[in-house]
C-alpha cells in the first residue's frame, strides 16, 4: 500500500513538472514572437524612412508642364508644351511627353528624363520632327539617350544633338 502511494505521488510530481515545462516553453515562444515582431516593426520603419529619403530629389522638382520650343536657322520659333511626371519612389526621374504643332510643322517628345546635375538632363526615348523645310517634311526621329544642357542657370535646357538628318542645326529647348 505504501508502495502504491509512493507511485501515485511520483506520478503526480512528474505530471506537475511536465505541465510546468510546457507552460514555460509556450511563454518563451510568445515572448520570442513579440521580440521578432518588434524588431520587424523597427526595421520596416527604418526601411521606409530610407526609401523616402532616397526618393527625394537632389535637384529642383520639374513636375508639371513646361514650355517646349523648336527653331532652326531658317524658321520662326515654334512653341508647345512638355509635361514632366515624377516617377514615384525615384530620385530626379520623370516620364515626359509633349508636342509642338504649327501648320504642317510638328515635334513630339516621349520618354524618360533623369536630372543628373543642376545643368544637365539625360533624356531616353524619341523626339520626332516633321518640318517641311527639312528633307521635304519626312519624319526624322532622334532615338536613344540624349542630353539637354542649360547655360542660363537652369531656366532653359537645350538638346545637345542639334544636327538633323539634312545636316542643319535644330534648336530644341525645354524652358523651366
Amino acid at each position: 500500500m505504501m508502495k502504491n502511494i509512493l507511485i501515485l505521488v511520483g506520478i503526480g510530481i512528474l505530471s506537475f513538472s511536465c505541465s510546468k515545462k510546457e507552460t514555460t516553453e509556450v511563454n518563451s515562444k510568445v515572448d520570442s514572437t513579440k521580440i521578432v515582431d518588434s524588431i520587424n516593426a523597427a526595421r520596416t520603419k527604418l526601411n521606409d524612412s530610407i526609401k523616402a529619403k532616397n526618393s527625394e530629389n537632389r535637384f529642383k522638382d520639374f513636375s508639371g508642364s513646361h514650355k517646349f520650343f523648336y527653331q532652326n536657322d531658317s524658321s520662326p520659333k515654334y512653341s508647345g508644351s512638355v509635361n514632366f511626371t515624377k516617377i514615384e519612389g525615384e530620385r530626379d526621374n520623370y516620364d515626359v511627353s509633349g508636342s509642338i504643332k504649327s501648320g504642317n510643322n510638328s515635334i513630339n517628345i516621349k520618354g524618360f528624363i533623369q536630372v543628373v546635375s543642376a545643368k544637365h538632363m539625360n533624356f531616353t526615348g524619341e523626339i520626332t520632327q516633321k518640318i517641311p523645310e527639312n528633307d521635304n517634311g519626312k519624319p526624322y526621329t532622334r532615338k536613344g539617350t540624349k542630353t539637354f544642357a542649360s547655360k542660363d542657370g537652369g531656366k532653359t535646357y537645350r538638346l545637345q544633338d542639334m544636327v538633323n538628318r539634312s545636316g542643319f542645326v535644330d534648336y530644341i529647348d525645354i524652358q523651366y
